[in-house]
């Protein structure tokens, strides 16, 4: 939900009162949870990647997985795991995935890239980072992501437009 800001008060029982405006109505939401504990998250707005950007990345991708002989899935792997956005929990810690070692964790996620190997109990494991998926991106994620896809497209001698044009189309700026 997207907000702003409005003022800050703290009350003589030192507990702080933030006052929020909301852009989307939120009083049925307010009435079902005004009685009640709730958890509160306030973090910096980024608008969400558009549907452009994601179309332009996929469309990329094609044209790499082509000139390599490869699958579009495998391509659109290996450039999210070098160019995207390492995930992250509610705390801020990296996710992974601990998996025994004979067990390809594409089978588990798409985007992992592998970290280290781990013994436990004799019994050998990998473990992996968990990167997201580009429909979780935000503009400035995603632009970094395209921005490195574009440069391997280049590096193949595959046309791209400028970045500087790509930004502008696709509202990456």
């Amino acid at each position: 939900m997207r907000g702003k800001l409005v003022d800050i008060a703290v009350g003589l029982n030192g507990k702080q009162r933030v006052t929020v405006e909301l852009e989307t109505d939120f009083r049925e939401g307010f009435q079902k949870l005004k009685e009640v504990d709730v958890e509160v998250e306030i973090r910096k707005f980024r608008k969400k990647r558009s549907k452009n950007a994601n179309a332009y990345f996929h469309l990329l991708c094609g044209k790499i997985a082509e000139a390599q002989g490869l699958g579009i899935e495998e391509v659109k792997a290996k450039l999210n795991t070098d160019y995207g956005t390492l995930d992250r929990d509610e705390d801020n810690m990296l996710i992974g995935l601990k998996l025994p070692a004979a067990v390809n964790p594409k089978r588990v996620y798409p985007y992992t890239k592998f970290m280290e190997d781990r013994v436990e109990n004799g019994k050998p494991f990998k473990c992996y980072l968990i990167f997201k998926q580009t429909h979780e991106l935000d503009t400035k994620e995603m632009a970094r992501l395209i921005e490195g896809t574009i440069h391997e497209a280049q590096e193949l001698g595959i046309e791209t437009e400028t970045p500087d044009e790509i930004a502008r189309w696709y509202g990456l700026t």
